[in-house]
């Protein structure tokens, strides 16, 4: 009668201890979620300023139309974008186009002086510097995530149970360009 207690136990045991690494797995799949939601609100937060920024400087600089295209149309691409990978070229490009909006601003000097604008130019760079923590938020999470799902036990049932690595945020390759920073004008 007692011989069938020990295969059940140990039936339970095992049964509990993968229970509770698929919770665990759970969970830090949606910290990864969650981190990388912080990201996208982040990065609308810029795309929902970005218009206000194009709208003050367009009124200084209307014969500048090009970049005004370039800034919406990047802008287009990153609300679009249905990846990490597509998000990080939109971001990208993005930054490429506001990087010029701002140096024609700079060709404005009452626009430098304009506090709307100043005003604006703060806010995009407090911007800045969240989506760069929450970017490095997310990354972390997903070294987490996917340092858990390659270490032995998880390593053995994280793929069986749906648990594959995630992507990290990386830059795009021309972000490592040291910008040119030219006073002589």
């Amino acid at each position: 009668m007692k011989k069938w207690l020990l295969p059940v136990g140990i039936i339970v045991i095992l049964a509990m201890i993968l229970s509770s690494g698929y919770n665990n797995l759970v969970k830090l799949s949606e910290s990864v979620n969650s981190s990388w939601s912080q990201v996208e609100n982040q990065l609308q937060r810029r795309a929902d300023l970005i218009p206000n920024l194009v709208q003050t400087v367009k009124g200084y600089a209307a014969h500048e139309e090009g970049i005004f295209t370039q800034v919406a149309e990047a802008r287009a691409k990153l609300a679009g974008a249905a990846t990490v990978g597509e998000a990080a070229q939109a971001d990208q490009a993005l930054n490429s186009a506001l990087g010029r909006l701002l140096a024609i601003a700079e060709n404005y000097p009452l626009l430098k002086a304009d506090a709307n604008f100043r005003a604006l130019q703060d806010e995009l760079a407090g911007t800045e510097n969240r989506i760069a923590t929450a970017r490095m938020d997310y990354n972390n999470t997903v070294q987490a995530y996917n340092t858990k799902i390659k270490v032995i036990p998880t390593s053995i049932y994280a793929g069986i149970l749906g648990f594959g690595p995630r992507d990290y945020f990386e830059a795009a390759e021309s972000a490592k360009d040291v910008p040119n920073v030219d006073f002589s004008k």
